[in-house]
């Protein structure tokens, strides 16, 4: 089974072989994407080691969304043994996300 995962927008889309499922994810992204995941193998009758072939789009996009899913196939891909394919087909052991621009991080305020 293939599992394609795009995280880059506040609605998270999943496509698992060829039927997508999107989820308008919000602010519950770090805390549900799992779930999310493991409910729509459980809805295809599959399960995690059922996964072959993992597709992660990498940005641009939301800084935090990108992070969130690409530690989740990251994780996956160390976990199931497989490296990690982006649209263009180029294939990874990791996936860093692509931002689009420097991350705007501010300093703290002390």
């Amino acid at each position: 089974m293939k599992l394609y995962l795009d995280t880059s927008t506040p609605t998270c889309i999943l496509r698992l072989d060829d039927t997508e499922y999107t989820w308008g994810a919000g602010h519950d992204l770090a805390e549900g994407l799992h779930k999310f995941i493991h409910d729509k193998l459980k809805q295809q009758e599959s399960d995690w080691h059922d996964i072959s072939t993992l597709e992660f789009f990498p940005g641009p996009g939301s800084f935090t969304g990108l992070r969130i899913g690409a530690s989740i196939i990251n994780t996956l891909a160390d976990q199931l043994g497989l490296k990690i394919s982006t649209p263009d087909g180029t294939q990874h052991d990791i996936i860093i996300p692509n931002y689009g621009r420097p991350a705007n991080i501010t300093p703290p305020r002390k």
